[in-house]
């Protein structure tokens, strides 16, 4: 598939900034507070934004993307805490789908992650995007790549209690607090999606230690993958 436009997220300005820098010619439009940059990326035409924290801010952005810029598909990149025991700071994560873990309507007789009355309540990304991030992640970071579920609430995760929850009840393999929002929107509209998160900590309390540090880490790991990317995105 032939991506003509894609839309690139990331919640906080540490996220794009990388990205700004390389856009050639960024062109800046100001939709619902958010300022999206239109530019060219790798010669690739792109739209950069910032979303802001939270589901609504990163829906709202989304929709904007497709509706009125008509991008093709949308990668989201940020930082994230691990719930699978096995990922470590440091670590990326590909979404393979995406839940909202704070989604209870579980005394209505709904598993817990599921929406009421909604046909689809896990988000599968798309294959072709997944494999492109996968491929440019263990480029860079052989071994510390893994494909799986992000899980996303409005929640800033930190205890080991809910981390084994989340990881056992719902099959996460991360915690976030935009990623489903994304995936809901580009499904709903049929548009391709990716998120790629970079483990900033275990969600398990040690954030307030970890998450400073290792934002500007992971933000340049994000960036190093989506250039990759790129460069393979749209064969010439």
């Amino acid at each position: 598939m032939i991506y003509p436009k894609i839309g690139i997220i990331g919640a906080m300005d540490e996220e794009i900034k990388r990205f700004l820098n390389h856009i050639d010619n960024p062109k800046t439009v100001v939709k619902a507070g958010i300022q999206f940059y239109e530019g060219n990326f790798y010669d690739t035409k792109v739209v950069l934004c910032k979303s802001g924290v939270g589901k609504v801010n990163a829906a709202i952005c989304s929709q904007i993307l497709i509706d009125t810029f008509r991008v093709g598909a949308i990668i989201f990149t940020g930082v994230a805490g691990a719930l699978h025991p096995e990922l470590q700071i440091g670590d990326i994560l590909i979404s393979t789908d995406c839940m909202h873990h704070d989604m209870d309507a579980t005394a209505l007789g709904f598993d817990k992650g599921m929406i009421p009355y909604d046909k689809i309540s896990i988000f599968k990304a798309d294959h072709q995007l997944i494999n492109l991030a996968s491929n440019a992640s263990e480029k860079w970071f052989k071994g510390h790549t893994r494909k799986g579920r992000v899980l996303s609430g409005d929640q800033f995760i930190a205890d080991r209690e809910i981390v084994r929850n989340l990881h056992e009840q719902l099959g996460g393999d991360c915690t976030e607090m935009e990623g489903a929002a994304v995936a809901q929107v580009c499904s709903m509209n049929e548009v391709p999606f990716v998120i790629i998160r970079s483990m900033s900590d275990k969600a398990d309390g040690s954030a307030n230690v970890n998450f400073a540090e290792f934002v500007v880490q992971a933000s340049q790991h994000s960036y190093q993958i989506v250039e990759h990317m790129f460069k393979n995105i749209n064969p010439h």
